[in-house]
């Protein structure tokens, strides 16, 4: 069975940073989505298995993704703000990041457990 394992996650005060990481093997297509209450899951950030990268807007700046030896993806989260609270969710797919939407959640077949990430004002 396929595991994603994310670790990183807690708590700071804005305009702090956090690292989270994904455990995982080496998928052609892996991304960041977060979830706060009351609003749907969108994605942050992708990474192919070739490193291109893809961000969100809102994180654009901020946020870096990276892999290392294709096993395990990075989230490095720097200028922390209080909308980013959330859930945070690593997820892999088999298939090319080109050839999806990649911050769509539907076209990911794996999911991780979800690591919490607070920031204070």
């Amino acid at each position: 069975q396929v595991q994603l394992v994310e670790s990183g996650g807690g708590s700071v005060q804005a305009g702090g940073s956090l690292r989270l990481s994904c455990a995982a093997s080496g998928y052609a297509c892996m991304g960041w989505f977060r979830q706060a209450p009351g609003k749907e899951r969108e994605g942050v950030a992708t990474i192919a298995r070739d490193g291109s990268t893809s961000y969100a807007d809102s994180v654009k700046g901020r946020f870096t993704i990276s892999r290392d030896n294709a096993k395990t993806v990075y989230l490095q989260m720097n200028s922390l703000k209080p909308e980013d609270t959330a859930m945070y969710y690593c997820a892999a797919v088999e298939q090319l990041c080109a050839a999806i939407s990649r911050f769509d959640e539907k076209e990911y077949s794996y999911w991780g457990q979800g690591t919490q990430v607070t920031v204070s004002s």
